[in-house]
């Protein structure tokens, strides 16, 4: 069944179906690991698009301060393999694998693509007082989907958010209580 998957529903490139779900998508998981292999995955959200569609085979994905510590941009300059996956929890359910080498790019290096988009030009200035610290460029190696089975259908609630501040309350950064008082 693995192998009949695998020649069926694995592409090294992402077609037009993909790149339009992709561009829907508010959310996504980030696994990257370190050169000795200790993993990390991280939950990463924005609005539709927030994840821009380069071409059939790159992908970018803002850094934006608050991101934690930014474990995944210190495995990617350790070791550049990535996995990303995009769940649409809000409509259809389906997810989408998408796993390739990553490395980091500056705000300025965004810039200087052939014919940076006007998504990603906007993105990297500084908006509602954001500005991605970096950028995460994905060379797509594979991409494949997470059928819809398991998937839970959920409904979108607003919730305030608290951009830049470092109040541990407002960001939950001791939600477990591990800090000593």
């Amino acid at each position: 069944r693995a192998l009949q998957f695998y020649q069926n529903q694995v592409v090294t490139a992402l077609n037009a179906p993909m790149q339009d779900f992709i561009t829907r998508q508010e959310m996504c998981w980030i696994a990257t690991s370190d050169q000795e292999g200790h993993c990390d995955s991280s939950f990463r959200a924005g609005p539709p698009g927030f994840v821009s569609i380069v071409n059939a085979r790159q992908l970018l994905l803002p850094e934006y301060r608050g991101n934690g510590v930014m474990a995944s941009i210190g495995n990617i300059l350790q070791n550049p393999r990535i996995g990303l996956l995009f769940l649409d929890m809000l409509h259809s359910t389906v997810g989408l694998h998408v796993n390739g080498r990553a490395r980091v790019l500056n705000n300025d290096e965004i810039l200087e693509f052939s014919d940076p988009q006007p998504s990603l030009v906007e993105a990297s200035r500084m908006k509602g007082g954001r500005r991605p610290e970096c950028w995460i460029s994905v060379e797509v190696e594979e991409a494949y989907i997470h059928c819809s089975k398991h998937v839970p259908l959920l409904k979108k609630v607003d919730k305030q958010l608290h951009w830049g501040t470092d109040d541990e309350q407002k960001k939950g950064g001791d939600f477990f209580r591990l800090r000593s008082s």
